[in-house]
């Protein structure tokens, strides 16, 4: 395939920006779009241009790194992570752009790549547990209801890409605070720190500059790992009772 690429090209968080394009003419449709990626910045070393700066790790679509806006949806046209998008979603001859994830609290580090560590810090508020961690405990010792084990594994799956934020029209981080309150208040050993939990959580997230959530849903629809708009009813249904018992 010929593509053509508007890319956001800015050296650093204190500089201007700017959309680049670049044509690629010899694109498989096998690629990933992190290869075709790759493929570019091989072009741009070859004519002795700064190649794209851009996140990644896995390329399995496990850990989150590579996060992308490509054509205004927060890792493109599937719901699947950037590595695990190929260039069969697009047609010969499509202009694609590519810009790095839209949130105040995600500054710009160069290119493509944001800052993210304003989820660490989230999670370093209350995303832990007080209970020992020694040998690995028999099968069953633990009841735990099923529904409530399955609720804590679907929290469990975010990888805290931050696609959520980036789709969000408010830059809210509701979703991500959300499956990492629920994945621990949802099981006994997350009880002791459950109600003080969500009240540091949503304290920091609120001093991050995340945007307020008001239920457009975008966070869930772009979501690589399918967490549930539901997740923050729970948030918010554990907020409110800390709230009410005065933590």
């Amino acid at each position: 395939m010929r593509i053509t690429l508007k890319v956001w090209r800015q050296a650093n968080a204190a500089t201007r920006g700017r959309m680049v394009d670049y044509r690629l003419d010899d694109v498989s449709e096998d690629m990933s779009f992190l290869e075709m990626l790759d493929v570019l910045n091989e072009q741009l070393i070859g004519q002795g241009e700064e190649p794209v700066a851009f996140d990644h790790d896995c390329r399995e679509g496990i850990c989150g790194m590579c996060g992308l806006m490509i054509d205004g949806i927060a890792h493109g046209p599937e719901v699947t992570t950037v590595c695990q998008l190929h260039m069969r979603s697009f047609k010969d001859g499509d202009t694609i752009t590519v810009e790095p994830w839209r949130a105040d609290p995600f500054p710009v580090i160069k290119d493509l790549v944001v800052d993210r560590s304003a989820f660490d810090r989230i999670i370093q508020a209350g995303g832990f547990i007080s209970a020992n961690t020694g040998a690995a405990p028999d099968a069953h010792a633990t009841p735990v209801p099923k529904a409530d084990a399955d609720a804590a594994f679907e929290a469990a799956a975010c990888i805290s890409c931050g696609a959520c934020v980036a789709a969000c029209p408010n830059g809210s981080s509701m979703l991500f605070t959300a499956a990492k309150v629920t994945h621990l208040g949802k099981l006994p050993q997350g009880q002791p720190e459950r109600l003080g939990r969500v009240v540091s959580m949503v304290a920091q997230q609120d001093a991050e500059g995340f945007g307020g959530c008001t239920n457009i849903g975008e966070c869930a629809a772009v979501c690589p790992k399918g967490i549930p708009l539901d997740t923050i009813n729970q948030l918010n249904f554990d907020l409110r009772t800390a709230l009410r018992n005065g933590v």
